[in-house]
């Protein structure tokens, strides 16, 4: 749980501890702190802005921590939103240690069906049920690499196919190679019927993977302060254009800067030069109608 990826997630679990405590909190995530302090690696890192020497100044867990509580406020008013339009089944592809299926004010009725590696939701498990957690929803944690075949496990546990499906791939697609983003997104067509829509994160990268030099300054402040590699974890092929993709089978897509939302909200982080974030696309995607 402390290697990889799933450092990555402990490192989104403390900026998400760290937004809770701000008083414009983007989002309210009050287990993110038992994650953080449930690993010895991460065990004295920041839960708290208190904690955060130089506050919003700070790039880690300042502006890189903004980023994530954004991140996840845009991702939670998608799953929300499509709720309250009669959406009552969503998917959380490498769900890691977000908490939605307890936090958010699901309406009665609903299903939620989390997948990722096993040794994830383990550990999210142990520590949500260490503090009594009990979703308000039918909740579904699914072990499976996203990089393989993963639906008939998904259809097993009780998704529907036939009913329209919220799906959401935030913070996953920038470390699957090029094929395994195209087979998520086939799979996820597939399998949506009228009605489904997808909001998803993509990264486009600009740098070779030879030019160490030029990595991005907040990437070295991250691998320097907490041992986490961005470079070396984010995946560096060519990316396919899956929103062109999605498009061109009738989907309407429509894609957002991090930025954007910052404007909208009003808080986040903004544009800076060598910036990493500014490679960052949300992208919001629906199923054609007679899909």
């Amino acid at each position: 749980m402390d290697e990889g990826v799933g450092r990555t997630a402990l490192m989104v679990a403390a900026a998400r501890a760290v937004e809770a405590g701000r008083p414009d909190a983007l989002a309210r995530d009050t287990y993110a702190e038992h994650f953080v302090r449930a690993s010895a690696s991460s065990a004295d890192w920041p839960v708290h802005p208190d904690q955060v020497p130089g506050g919003d100044a700070d790039p880690l867990w300042g502006r890189l921590g903004r980023f994530f509580a954004l991140r996840t406020r845009v991702f939670d008013d998608f799953l929300l939103d499509r709720a309250a339009a009669g959406t009552r089944q969503a998917v959380i592809l490498g769900a890691g240690l977000d908490s939605r299926a307890y936090r958010l004010a699901w309406p009665p009725g609903c299903a939620v069906f989390e997948i990722d590696r096993a040794e994830v939701l383990a550990f999210k498990r142990t520590v949500l049920d260490a503090l009594g957690a009990v979703p308000p929803v039918q909740r579904h944690a699914l072990a499976a690499d996203m990089r393989q075949a993963w639906t008939e496990r998904l259809i097993a546990a009780g998704f529907d196919p036939e009913a329209p499906t919220s799906w959401v791939a935030e913070g996953l697609l920038p470390y699957l190679p090029p094929t395994a983003e195209r087979a998520l997104i086939d799979t996820v067509v597939a399998h949506s019927a009228a009605g489904s829509a997808l909001a998803y994160e993509v990264k486009h990268v600009e740098k070779p993977a030879a030019d160490a030099a030029a990595d991005y300054p907040l990437h070295t402040v991250v691998r320097e302060r907490i041992g986490v590699d961005l470079s070396a974890l984010f995946n560096r092929e060519p990316r396919p254009d899956s929103a062109a993709g999605l498009t061109a089978r009738g989907w309407t897509t429509t894609i957002r800067t991090p930025f954007d939302f910052t404007r909208q909200y009003g808080r986040g982080p903004l544009p800076q030069n060598n910036d990493t974030l500014a490679a960052n696309r949300w992208i919001f995607a629906s199923a054609p109608a007679g899909h």
